[in-house]
């Protein structure tokens, strides 16, 4: 059962009664998306949260330019979401694209919120989900200030191993904030 997987990684972060399964269940959706699919582009308001069953995904936005900075790589039993655009109910700045084809299980805004309200435990689950991601974007917003080029992709190397696999090198290098040219001179030695 495709619920299962999530609710497997939902209970390391809290205990999940069998009524609040049976809630998520029935306030969210299971969908299908092909690879290069837009979920969100900027400018539009985030509604939707996904869990990943199976696929990988980008976040990216443009700078005044035009070019792609990727910000965030997802891959299976992870969640999504523009948390901005997502918490604030304004435009996004960002970008969510697939990266190859994609199963998701989605939950709306207001759906998430009436599960919040009726399923307290869930609060419990939602906090600690917030406080795991983020941790990760400090991680991650402290390597790019305090490491090398070189230092950073040896990192993702590490926390990521899948990335070289599943994401175009164009795509691992604009989220190491160095060009191509670079990366390939780091992959190199």
């Amino acid at each position: 059962m495709p619920y299962q997987q999530m609710f497997e990684v939902l209970s390391k972060m809290g205990a999940l009664s069998s009524p609040l399964k049976d809630a998520i269940i029935k306030h969210s959706k299971i969908l299908l998306y092909s690879k290069n699919k837009r979920l969100l582009n900027e400018g539009e308001k985030s509604d939707s949260i996904y869990f990943i069953l199976e696929g990988a995904v980008r976040v990216f936005y443009l700078n005044n330019e035009g070019l792609e900075t990727n910000t965030w790589f997802l891959f299976e039993n992870e969640l999504l979401i523009s948390v901005y655009s997502f918490f604030t109910s304004q435009p996004s700045f960002e970008y969510i694209e697939t990266l190859e084809k994609c199963t998701m299980i989605v939950v709306k805004k207001e759906k998430l919120d009436w599960l919040y309200e009726n399923f307290v435990e869930f609060n419990i689950v939602g906090r600690r989900l917030t406080e795991l991601y983020y941790i990760r974007n400090e991680a991650q917003a402290n390597s790019l200030r305090m490491l090398s080029a070189k230092e950073r992709y040896e990192q993702l190397i590490r926390t990521q191993p899948q990335i070289l696999q599943r994401v175009s090198l164009s795509h691992i290098s604009s989220y190491l904030g160095v060009s191509r040219e670079t990366l390939s001179r780091i992959r190199k030695k």
